[in-house]
């Protein structure tokens, strides 16, 4: 090497070491954000908690000597009204101690728009806990309540609160446009409680009646619901204890001096990879021995060309392409005069998509542009053969993860409470009740967001690491690079798991179609399960 080039080498490794302080430096305060953000969990609960309150609502058709009994249903909480309570209570908690974090915020200027927005919340959720404290039988807490949202300001949530007020004081009053105020403002259980109420007083018993046949109607789709979630979540996670099972007995045979002859029938599945270099051939089958990670380990390995410079810039590049996109669609927007916070969920929807798409075409256009020095043709380099056991392989890799993930989560829980941050496409899958919204999520998610990732993190990251680390080492990293680049602290250690099960599916498969079959199956599930639980709030 020439002193003109090793000068070159030198500039060029100080750019790449200032690009990733600057990367570090965005990473690090987007993860430190998160914390003051309430955890995308909390607002799950409470859609869940919806859902079973409006389950709770079904009523049988029983004899005429059994009515008055009580049926018992196993799908449900024994009092799902002191269960939404709890779970209500918390996340009120939590937003309450968020108001003062913000309110002590230097300058509280900053801290304006999210602190209103709280302070919006917080009162949605007092008009939501008065009503749940009426049905506990603890009327004078919920007047409390209430009262305490009204004259808090002239806001529709304290209009809201003086309705309900008068409907539950003593004497009862009913207040001018009493009904536009609660059906504007309830969805669901709520507004059917504060309905019956106004009804009731009114004497308006063909709109009671009306309200009751409908009710049972929801209820019967809520707890088919609740019915769906559960059993898919059982089955999911059951399958998966069985897999994790047979990997780790048939790891633990492998390793005994004497091995059966009679494979598991989850390891007779053999298709031969295609090779970019000569090695033997490994089988293409879901075992975990020692023999097929060395295989695998030396055959990722061999193919990757290119020095650690080279996996560090494409990284680097990856991250500020990432922010600079992320920064450049929000001023055009708004430079056009559009709050997006104002739009519905389709137009949202439009601009998440078009967001992630450009950020595709940016990201392949990195990986070309780093590896067209060392291949004639990169994206021939990457692992996609049709041909094998590729669906096998992503289908019980996903149900693996299953139980993992959610023992980790639940771990995570008692970690970080309810503060870390979420997706911010959660609430907008949650809302997305018009199909063309729901679709162009679900492409996003289940479709652009697999391909690429899987490329990237496991095509090419995790196959280039193979050549500096041991293959352990490769999996642990690019799943902890993975996690980090969602940037929220409450899903670094879910999505660590799962960024480790993906990359030991891809590297025993060989194939990025397996990687891609479980990270989709993985958001699609779920895209589902929000589908489910947003359905409560209509």
């Amino acid at each position: 090497m020439t002193h003109e080039q090793t000068k070159h080498q030198e500039r060029y490794r100080w750019v790449l070491m200032i690009l990733t302080v600057i990367v570090t430096f965005l990473v690090g305060v987007q993860l430190l954000s998160s914390w003051n953000q309430p955890k995308a969990q909390s607002q799950l609960n409470l859609y869940q908690s919806d859902l079973l309150l409006q389950a709770s609502e079904w009523q049988p058709v029983v004899e005429d000597a059994d009515q008055g009994k009580p049926l018992p249903n196993p799908l449900l909480e024994n009092d799902p009204v002191a269960a939404a309570l709890k779970t209500y209570r918390q996340v009120r908690a939590s937003v309450q101690a968020d108001l003062e974090r913000l309110e002590q915020a230097d300058p509280p200027e900053q801290a304006a728009i999210a602190t209103q927005a709280r302070r919006q919340f917080k009162a949605d959720l007092d008009l939501r806990l008065g009503l749940l404290l009426t049905q506990a039988d603890q009327t004078e807490a919920a007047l409390t309540t209430w009262s305490q949202v009204a004259e808090a300001s002239s806001t529709p949530q304290a209009a809201t609160a003086s309705v309900l007020r008068g409907l539950w004081d003593a004497p009862p009053q009913l207040l001018p446009n009493a009904q536009q105020l609660l059906q504007s403002q309830f969805t669901g259980w709520f507004k059917d409680q504060s309905l019956e109420r106004l009804y009731t007083l009114a004497q308006r018993q063909d709109d009671l009646t009306t309200l009751q046949i409908e009710r049972q109607v929801v209820a019967s789709n809520a707890l088919v619901r609740v019915a769906t979630i559960n059993g898919l979540t059982l089955a999911g996670n059951g399958a998966g204890v069985i897999i994790l099972l047979v990997w780790i007995v048939r790891a633990w045979r492998q390793r005994r001096p004497t091995v059966s002859s009679d494979p598991h029938p989850l390891a007779t599945f053999q298709s031969p990879p295609d090779r970019l270099s000569g090695e033997a051939e490994a089988a293409d089958s879901p075992s975990i021995d020692e023999s097929a990670a060395y295989l695998a380990h030396t055959d990722l390995a061999q193919s990757v060309l290119w020095p650690a410079e080279t996996i560090w810039q494409v990284m680097v590049l990856w991250f500020i392409a990432f922010f600079a996109i992320s920064l450049a669609i929000p001023l055009l927007i708004y430079g056009l005069g559009i709050q997006p916070e104002t739009l519905g969920a389709r137009p949202q929807a439009y601009i998440a998509f078009i967001n992630y798409a450009v950020l595709v075409i940016v990201g392949l256009s990195i990986l070309i542009w780093s590896l067209k020095g060392f291949l004639s043709a990169p994206f021939k380099w990457f692992r996609l053969r049709w041909r094998g056991n590729w669906v096998v392989w992503g289908m019980s890799g996903y149900f693996a993860a299953l139980p993992l993930v959610i023992i980790i989560a639940l771990l995570n829980q008692k970690i970080l409470g309810d503060q870390g941050g979420g997706n911010p496409l959660l609430e907008l899958i949650i809302q997305s009740h018009d199909p063309v919204t729901a679709s162009l999520l679900f492409v996003m998610v289940a479709g652009l967001a697999p391909f690429f990732e899987e490329i990237l993190f496991r095509g090419f990251f995790l196959t280039s690491l193979t050549r500096y680390l041991p293959l352990w080492g490769a999996i642990s990293l690019s799943g902890v690079v993975f996690a980090i680049a969602h940037l929220n602290l409450a899903d670094i250690l879910p999505l660590t798991v799962l960024g480790c099960v993906l990359g030991f599916i891809y590297s025993r498969s060989r194939n990025l179609l397996a990687s891609m079959l479980l990270h989709s199956l993985w958001n699609s599930g779920s895209f589902l399960s929000l589908l489910i639980l947003g359905s409560s709030s209509g």
